[in-house]
């Protein structure tokens, strides 16, 4: 069994199905992992629903924030942006359907026997791996609940900026999305930066990309993200990040988990449309 972790999609549906066919994936034997943003900016968002839905079991994604803005959208439909490209979803007859199935997608993935953990941005340093899933399970059980509304409501907003035991309530679920699904910089002292979006090298100098802050308490650990789309792919201190821009015309990436040494592929999107 092979199992890859590719970057984010972002409606790309067929440079995704390009790659998976240059790997040869059989979803009767091999599992793919998909690090969010399964939408919006590529022309096919429910195309690439429907694919990643249809491959059951084969296939884990993760939530990213382009699938939380839909879901939120889709919630309230004032949030929607003049650049949001999931019309195809929210039109379908089907529309309920995938909005529920994407809010039964986890922020975090890991798998024990790979000792491979996913996200679709980044971790806060504070975290270990146990009180990461802890979070996530809190906003796990908003999104599946009655309350969900009103949580996408509150969901978007760059404050708190620092996490701590204490916070309570929309500013914690708040603060833990933003980690999950947002981040790329944080200072050494803890305080998430959501603003700069650049390479490293490019951010204030108290910055420094997440997964390099010192004593971060997953720095033990292997993490496969997406997002930062100006890293590119990227493999230090553990995380690997997949984002090589497809939906900019850049490439989609795959990376194989299982195995030694980790093998990498990619197809070219520069013939895909996007916006």
């Amino acid at each position: 069994m092979a199992v890859y972790a590719i970057g984010d999609v972002q409606g790309c549906y067929d440079p995704l199905r390009r790659l998976l066919d240059h790997l040869s994936f059989d979803p009767s034997c091999d599992c793919v992992w998909l690090v969010g943003d399964l939408v919006n900016r590529g022309p096919s968002s429910l195309a690439v629903l429907r694919f990643v839905r249809s491959l059951g079991g084969a296939a884990v994604a993760v939530l990213g924030n382009h699938d939380l803005h839909l879901l939120a959208v889709a919630h309230h439909q004032d949030r929607q942006r003049n650049k949001d490209t999931f019309d195809d979803v929210l039109r379908d007859p089907n529309r309920d359907e995938w909005i529920e199935w994407l809010c039964q997608r986890p922020l975090l993935h890991h798998d024990p026997a790979l000792g491979v953990s996913m996200v679709h941005a980044g971790l806060a340093p504070q975290w270990d791996l146990h009180q990461a899933l802890a979070c996530a399970s809190e906003v796990h059980a908003v999104l599946r609940g009655p309350n969900r509304g009103a949580f996408f409501h509150q969901m978007y907003g760059d404050s708190p900026r620092c996490w701590s035991e204490d916070l309570s309530g929309w500013e914690r679920l708040r603060f833990i999305v933003n980690c999950f699904t947002r981040m790329r910089f944080c200072s050494v002292a803890g305080h998430i930066d959501l603003e700069h979006k650049g390479p490293p090298g490019t951010q204030p100098a108290r910055y420094v990309p997440w997964f390099l802050v010192p004593d971060r308490r997953t720095a033990h650990e292997r993490i496969v993200f997406g997002h930062w789309s100006a890293l590119g792919y990227h493999d230090q201190a553990g995380a690997v990040g997949l984002d090589t821009g497809c939906a900019w015309g850049g490439r989609l990436t795959a990376l194989r988990l299982e195995g030694a040494p980790a093998s990498l592929s990619s197809v070219s999107c520069s013939d895909s449309e996007h916006s």
